[in-house]
């Protein structure tokens, strides 16, 4: 349902229309003639329409002023509110400093990873369409970063380290493997048991050159049978907190 000017001779019309599918077809209904374009604007019935229906809008802020060409905008904060207290509590941000106290980056690299994980939990996606979609969020200390910041902070996780003496025999020990590690012993306390775990696996699809010895081709649940795909294992103690991820 949309509003729309109808012209009859000399004069403009105000018509609520509706479009309606019929047998496969749309087709417009017009539902109210409100009257005269000039008539309304001289009596300002306009804004007293819009801001009569602003009241049954759960989504939309009006904003009415003498001047037509209002300029506003709004952040969400909700998401990174909530989420940087459990980013904090969970020692993830802790972990992350740690590592990362004798390392020199140009950018705050914990920044443009809690950025990513946001993303991932609020609508997923590349890091590409995160760069656009923190535009719209309130995220405290991640203005400055670009996108080959967040490409670098994925590199950074995945980088290889010099102990390999715990390395699964599936890939090599890397700086997530170390992440894994300190949030178990930021969590451990005299009670915490491993004598059972739970392990869940999904399969994820991934773009671009590589992941040749990696990757297969196969039943995918994203309905994206033409891309190379991976199954990721995920270790879960009995409380329901992650351990670690292959």
């Amino acid at each position: 349902m949309f509003a729309r000017i109808k012209k009859s001779g000399r004069y403009q019309y105000l018509q609520i229309v509706e479009n309606k599918k019929v047998e496969g077809k749309v087709k417009q209904r017009v539902v109210s003639t409100i009257g005269r374009l000039d008539k309304l604007k001289e009596k300002g019935k306009v804004e007293s329409l819009i801001r009569s229906l602003s009241r049954f809008s759960e989504k939309v802020m009006l904003i009415l002023t003498e001047n037509s060409d209002v300029d506003a905008q709004g952040q969400k904060i909700g998401p990174a509110l909530i989420f940087e207290r459990l980013w904090r509590q969970s020692g993830i941000k802790q972990a992350l400093t740690r590592l990362l106290s004798e390392r020199k980056f140009e950018f705050d690299i914990e920044r443009a990873l809690f950025l990513t994980v946001l993303h991932r939990l609020m609508v997923s996606g590349s890091d590409r369409s995160c760069e656009r979609w923190r535009r719209d969020y309130k995220i405290a200390d991640v203005s400055e970063l670009q996108l080959h910041h967040l490409y670098r902070a994925m590199a950074f996780l995945g980088g290889v380290v010099a102990d390999q003496k715990h390395a699964s025999p599936f890939s090599p020990r890397c700086v997530k493997d170390l992440v894994e590690e300190e949030l178990f012993s930021f969590n451990r306390t005299l009670f915490s048991d491993l004598q059972l775990v739970f392990f869940d696996t999904t399969s994820v699809y991934f773009e671009g050159s590589g992941g040749e010895t990696l990757g297969e081709r196969g039943f995918s649940k994203d309905h994206r049978p033409d891309l190379r795909q991976m199954v990721v294992g995920i270790v879960i103690d009995g409380t329901g907190r992650p351990i670690c991820c292959e």
